[in-house]
């Protein structure tokens, strides 16, 4: 018998599973770039014939994500706010399982034949009531030794014994009547055969003969007046002797197994909730592989967890060889390619791909993967210009959705970080869109003040990028605005929502990036460290704390270059960017 609770999932060699699906993903508080960019990309992999690829996201939408979406009627991708391994992700679910009324006789066939050593034993609801174990069943059949008598005792009722046996019935009297019983084997010379049974009339009621044809002794057994008599070897019975036994209320019952085989049978007619283990452990479907790893480590005894809901009723079983299968949760990562951006949980399921354009912060992964990181103005114009470089075509409604994170990300060909493929991509995919790049920008960047429509909490974390250098974290989110009004009417609650942010990540420091689309300059709120704010360099605005980044639009190619400056020329982090010596 194998050690595992079932062998389908043996000699995986740590190899993912492909048929699971793929979530194409981008990072948490996801802006238009990180949604478009994933539904562009699901559909060039399923182009390619990748049919299990689905665009997802782990953060909510925002007003222009949602006009982008709404203009080319295309879903909003599903959510998927953590893919941290769970329990449910490597229980089995076809689960054997057996009555707590069943007999020690049908465990022990249903786990021959599926080659299991445990089986949870349930109610008529399928709730857990514990589980009963190979072992358990070996200590019942084969006693320690002076135990010689419980190799003779069950407790069991005639019916569950002609179960157990798969027997024919002759006579049987009072059948469902559990009792104690104790197995004898008529094999002794028939002078001497039964003496007790003379002197002590309980004796014989308790006493279940095993015997051939042997007639004398068939014939002793019934004037006794033992509990039954079992015939082996399928032999008939002489018809005297079944009157015999109808007369006297003797139960006559014929096995098709030999003396031995049968006697040893007729002890596992025995009901299964005599020997069930109470105190197995049981989990959650939801609960954290990595909790349950450390729940289970001084556990040498169990040979199987049991998974139960919350009205106890078992729904799948898993063992420790279990938790070293592959997760099955399979990752793209599109428009970010560090952990702390990414979804949670990222760290430890397979990440297969990764296409981005922003600086380097990759994670590990355990196997050589396809990673893309491009000097472009959106991770929408890589997408888009593998479509053409492979001689496919997007649907239109994806092209449009595409156009959509290209215009939101390089602020419609106007910002920093925009190159001529940007142009050149935007171009190709307006003629097969239907849609010009002036008339999508108009509707993307009028959709709506984020400030307006989300609370100063929200708008803070709306598209929040967390960074970590030489071991210290900060984070700068940012928004794109028409002007700066509506920033400077809630300035307060934004300073206290960045702050908040501060204190709750515990980062060294947290900004707020205020982007005016028309003017291309942006205002820069920074709550935490204050030796690294004093040498912020730029201009303050007057009677205010917020500085003023004239020609400012980019959190990738210009904000972000400027704070890993200052923080190595404060010694905070090595010109490496790891952590000063």
């Amino acid at each position: 018998m194998r050690w595992t609770y079932g062998g389908e999932w043996a000699g995986s060699g740590g190899l993912m599973n492909l048929n699971n699906p793929t979530y194409v993903m981008g990072h948490r508080n996801p802006d238009a770039d990180a949604i478009c960019s994933a539904i562009g990309y699901a559909e060039l992999k399923r182009e390619r014939g990748h049919a299990s690829c689905v665009a997802a996201r782990c953060g909510n939408s925002n007003a222009r994500i949602d006009a982008i979406l709404r203009r080319f009627h295309t879903p909003l991708p599903q959510f998927l706010g953590d893919v941290t391994p769970r329990v449910r992700d490597v229980m089995v679910r076809d689960v054997k399982k057996v009555h707590a009324e069943a007999i020690c006789a049908e465990a022990l066939e249903m786990m021959d034949a599926h080659d299991v050593r445990v089986l949870p034993v349930v109610d008529d609801g399928d709730r857990l009531l514990g589980a009963v174990t190979i072992f358990a069943l070996g200590d019942y059949f084969i006693p320690k030794p002076k135990q010689e008598r419980r190799l003779r005792h069950v407790f069991t009722s005639l019916r569950d014994i002609v179960r157990a046996l798969h027997a024919e019935t002759v006579a049987l009297f009072d059948e469902d009547r559990e009792e104690d019983l104790y197995v004898r084997i008529g094999a002794m010379d028939i002078r001497s055969f039964g003496r007790d049974y003379a002197t002590n009339a309980d004796l014989a009621k308790s006493s279940v003969i095993v015997v051939g044809d042997r007639y004398d002794i068939q014939q002793k057994s019934i004037q006794a007046g033992v509990r039954m008599l079992v015939i082996t070897g399928g032999l008939p019975v002489e018809d005297d002797v079944v009157a015999m036994a109808r007369e006297r209320g003797v139960s006559l019952i014929i096995s098709d197994n030999d003396s031995a085989t049968t006697s040893w049978i007729i002890r596992s007619a025995g009901r299964v909730s005599a020997m069930v283990q109470k105190d197995v452990l049981r989990f959650d479907p939801g609960e954290k592989l990595a909790l349950v790893r450390r729940r289970i480590a001084a556990r040498r005894d169990a040979p199987a967890y049991m998974v139960v809901d919350e009205n106890e009723r078992l729904v799948g079983i898993f063992t420790k060889t279990d938790l070293l299968k592959p997760s099955p949760v399979n990752l793209i990562l599109v428009d970010h390619n560090e952990l702390s951006q990414a979804v949670p949980g990222a760290d430890q399921v397979n990440i297969l791909e990764i296409v981005d354009h922003h600086r380097l912060g990759n994670p590990p992964t355990q196997q050589p993967i396809f990673f893309i990181n491009s000097p472009v103005g959106s991770t929408s114009t890589i997408v888009a210009d593998l479509f053409r470089k492979e001689g496919l075509q997007p649907s239109p409604s994806t092209a449009g959705v595409l156009m959509g994170g290209i215009i939101a990300d390089t602020l419609n060909l106007r910002g920093p970080t925009t190159t001529s493929t940007d142009a050149d991509c935007l171009g190709w995919l307006e003629a097969i869109a239907g849609c010009t790049a002036d008339d999508l920008a108009t509707l993307i960047f009028s959709s709506g003040s984020l400030i307006l429509s989300k609370s100063a909490e929200d708008v803070v974390r709306t598209d929040l990028k967390v960074y970590e250098e030489g071991g210290i974290r900060f984070a700068v989110s940012q928004i794109e605005e028409l002007g700066f009004d509506n920033f400077w009417t809630h300035k307060e609650s934004l300073d206290e929502a960045v702050s908040t942010l501060r204190d709750q990540e515990n980062l060294y420091f947290a900004a707020l990036l205020v982007t005016d689309i028309n003017t291309q300059n942006s205002l820069f709120l920074v709550r935490g460290n204050e030796e690294f704010i004093s040498q912020v360099t730029y201009p303050q605005k007057e009677s205010s704390d917020v500085f003023e980044l004239h020609g400012i639009v980019s959190r990738k190619k210009q904000v972000l270059p400027f704070i890993t400056t200052t923080l190595r020329s404060l010694g905070v982090i090595a010109p490496n960017g790891g952590a000063p010596a």
